[in-house]
């Protein structure tokens, strides 16, 4: 089964102690001892964000590993990511990542990954990237990105915490600008099987998600994992 799970925002990035999609993620993988492969290259590998996957993931029973595309790279960067249970993508510059994921392949890999059935997950520009386009803050102002395609439609993270998301998405998606798809707030996911919208889930009470369309818009209250 293809799976992957894309993220409005929150989790171990930021400041937040919630982990409840983190335990989510690891269970859809089916493994007592899952392995982990973290793809930072959004953030810059930014060293402070791959000290938290780790301590995240380890503390969660899990196996986890990051691979760099800076500097010296390791050349069984593909038999590592292949043989992952849980490939995470973390948050930032869209743009710039997709950039270099494509001169070194990555792109390619994930999609045999995903072809074989390693569960994808990411936040904000690591939800992005599964998608056909999104909304993004690569360069400003907010715009629309194109990303790997694996999921149809379109994705907007962080809807609620950035104010200026909502209605820029909502004016791209009624002027034809950007394909309709679905809007996340920080610390819900959309989880995905086989292409095709199977929940989403929030590890906060309050949170939801929306489908947005030209003529309506309907709001996903979510399944709640507290």
């Amino acid at each position: 089964m293809k799976q992957i799970i894309a993220i409005g925002g929150g989790g171990f990035g930021g400041q937040s102690v919630n982990l409840a999609i983190e335990k989510y993620l690891l269970l859809q993988t089916r493994k007592k001892n899952p392995s982990v492969g973290f793809l930072p290259q959004a953030s810059n590998e930014a060293p402070e964000y791959i000290v938290r996957f780790y301590d995240t993931f380890l503390n969660l029973g899990a196996r986890p590993f990051w691979i760099s595309f800076f500097g010296k790279v390791e050349a069984s960067w593909e038999e590592r990511l292949l043989n992952a249970d849980l490939i995470y993508v973390g948050g930032g510059n869209t743009r710039s990542m997709l950039a270099l994921w494509k001169e070194w392949g990555v792109d390619r890999v994930l999609l045999q990954a995903y072809n074989q059935g390693t569960v994808l997950a990411g936040v904000s520009a690591g939800a992005i990237c599964w998608f056909e386009q999104g909304i993004t803050d690569s360069v400003w102002p907010l715009g629309m990105i194109n990303g790997l395609g694996f999921l149809s439609g379109s994705v907007c993270p962080h809807f609620d915490s950035e104010l200026e998301r909502s209605p820029v998405y909502r004016e791209k998606i009624k002027k034809n600008e950007i394909l309709p798809g679905i809007a996340l707030e920080d610390y819900t996911a959309a989880h995905y099987k086989n292409g095709q919208l199977f929940q989403v889930i929030k590890s906060e009470a309050h949170k939801k998600a929306w489908l947005l369309a030209r003529d309506k818009e309907e709001i996903i209250d979510g399944v709640s994992l507290l």
